[in-house]
């Protein structure tokens, strides 16, 4: 979980900044809509309250490597991998950058799904591995570098682990498709460049957000062969049995 630390003191140097500009508004636009009672956000514990603050879900439950004084609301010290947490319990999951940062990421997920309610929604943001982000990683002077020396994964790959969970893809959206050098371009183009990425080349932002939400399957109880009705004929009468044929 140290890596998790050291992404948030990232996130306060100009390029994390820069992406965190982007990233609120995004997570802001994917909690219209969700309701009920708990939030939960597994990381980064003192970023997104605002956009949390701003949805229609009553209170945020904040689960920090450790404790963190300067986040507001209830925190709990746990392992994303085993959560604390009574089943079919949490409205929503926030997981901004987890999946990037942990030993198992399919069992985060599987945490996820086992804690959310019936039609709870999971809201997520990765690194984007199909990008110049996740180009940078091969980088050999990178690999040890925050915020590089994450386990990027695709879209395609966390929507895929999504469904056979049983989750339906309801929203996605791709940020960051400058690249992660900032001289690269001069400042005033990156706005132009963010334009087209998201036109043209959209799958290949360095920042990828998903929104799902937890279907489970009903299944419609058979009638027993004992409980059907008796045959109706043609004419509407009822057919007679053999003892009622007997006594005629």
């Amino acid at each position: 979980m140290e890596t998790v630390d050291h992404l948030t003191d990232w996130f306060r140097s100009p390029l994390g900044q820069e992406l965190l500009q982007q990233e609120e508004p995004c997570i802001q636009r994917m909690l219209e809509g969700v309701f009920g009672y708990y939030l939960l956000q597994i990381g980064l514990p003192i970023h997104f309250a605002r956009a949390v603050a701003a949805s229609p879900i009553r209170s945020r439950i904040l689960v920090p490597p450790h404790a963190c004084p300067q986040a507001l609301g209830p925190q709990i010290l746990a392992h994303p991998e085993a959560l604390p947490i009574k089943t079919d319990s949490i409205d929503a999951i926030f997981l901004p950058h987890t999946l990037d940062f942990t030993e198992d990421p399919h069992q985060v997920l599987r945490e996820a799904d086992r804690v959310l309610i019936p039609e709870g929604r999971i809201i997520l943001l990765g690194f984007n591995n199909l990008s110049l982000w996740g180009f940078r990683r091969w980088i050999p002077s990178q690999r040890r570098q925050m915020p590089w020396c994450g386990a990027f994964l695709s879209a395609f790959r966390v929507c895929d682990w999504l469904s056979l969970l049983g989750f339906a893809i309801e929203q996605r959206e791709n940020l960051m498709f400058r690249p992660p050098w900032r001289r690269t371009f001069p400042r005033a183009q990156l706005p132009l460049l963010e334009s087209l990425g998201s036109r043209f080349w959209s799958p290949f932002g360095g920042v990828y957000a998903i929104r799902a939400v937890k279907r489970v399957s009903t299944l419609t109880p058979l009638r027993p062969a004992w409980m059907k009705r008796r045959r109706f004929l043609p004419g509407g009468a009822v057919k007679p049995t053999t003892r009622e044929a007997e006594h005629g």
